[in-house]
């Protein structure tokens, strides 16, 4: 069994206007309902609404409630990339990541906590059912599927960043240089002992989801990229098929010069050879160009986020 006494509830938010009063309200009622000492960290991720505003109301002078405010908008990775880095410096012996749209539910806490006390290192949540649109549970069915099968890593199906870990499993995470962070990928590289936990996520309670379509490629495209050797090996099967499929018509044109007398004519079978091939370079120098553009940001070092100011156990701190 697992000592666990101290937890940190880490919940990045953006734009949550809505939510945030009724997500303090749910904490302070689990805050007062566990046995073991629970603090709140939420991390304003550069909020355009009043989120910032009604955070700092709401929490001010409450002892088990912190907050960082990023500077902008830097990304749900970053987010919680400032979190843990601020966790791991409390005295807590476990971090319990959740979305702060209530689609996950704090009140499951006790249920990863008993998990986490036998002995795992990592409980993460797994989404049995998604109360969102037909078409984007198909997607990210077909997502998930894709990379789990492809990638170099043992990652869950349908499993998000809801998650409870332990402070050793934080302390290596934060250890981890990229630049380009999928977080639930990271959380299974490292590997230790890890469980899932089926649960039904809560449709949203109010406001719209901040993941754009452009967000949520860019989101794919870690995962695959940080995490697979698929793009490269796309290239590679797609250059052999090329070139076997070129050798197949030299031999057909070869084949007719000799027994015939004649070969194909027109530029219908050149234009499509041109286009095709032509293609595949375009798409083959795409997937090295995502590559490269994350050694690019990787190599320039730059910090993962700002932040502005925070508030301490309820305290206003000055940066």
């Amino acid at each position: 069994m697992t000592s666990i006494q101290h937890i940190t509830i880490l919940v990045p938010l953006y734009n949550e206007e809505h939510v945030i009063i009724q997500m303090i309200e749910r904490l302070d009622k689990l805050i007062n309902q566990s046995a073991e000492k629970i603090n709140v960290l939420f991390i304003d991720d550069g909020s355009k609404d009043n989120t910032a505003f009604l955070l700092e109301k709401n929490i001010e002078g409450k002892g088990n409630y912190s907050a960082l405010f990023l500077s902008r908008n830097f990304g749900h990775a970053q987010a919680l990339t400032a979190g843990l880095q601020e966790a791991v410096n409390t005295n807590a012996d476990a971090v319990f990541i959740m979305d702060g749209d209530l689609q996950d539910p704090p009140e499951l806490l006790p249920v990863f906590l008993q998990k986490l006390r036998e002995g795992y290192d990592v409980v993460y949540g797994i989404r049995k059912k998604r109360k969102e649109g037909l078409l984007k549970r198909i997607c990210y069915k077909f997502y998930y599927r894709i990379q789990h099968r492809f990638v170099t890593v043992d990652m869950p199906l349908d499993a998000g960043d809801f998650s409870l870990i332990t402070k050793r499993v934080v302390s290596l995470i934060n250890n981890l240089p990229e630049e380009s962070r999928y977080m639930r990928g990271l959380r299974s590289w490292v590997g230790y002992k890890q469980a899932g936990i089926e649960y039904e996520r809560d449709e949203r309670m109010q406001g719209t989801s901040k993941y754009s379509v452009a967000a949520l490629i860019k989101l794919a495209f870690n995962g695959i990229f940080n995490f697979s050797e698929l793009p490269i090996r796309f290239i590679v099967s797609t250059g052999v098929i090329s070139i076997g499929f070129s050798l197949v018509y030299l031999g057909i044109t070869v084949y007719k010069k000799l027994m015939y007398g004649t070969v194909p004519e027109g530029f219908t079978a050149l234009i499509f050879a041109i286009v095709l091939f032509s293609g595949v370079q375009l798409l083959s120098l795409g997937i090295i160009g995502q590559y490269v553009v994350r050694i690019f940001f990787q190599v320039k070092q730059r910090p993962l986020f700002i932040v502005k100011s925070r508030i301490i156990n309820g305290k206003q701190v000055n940066e």
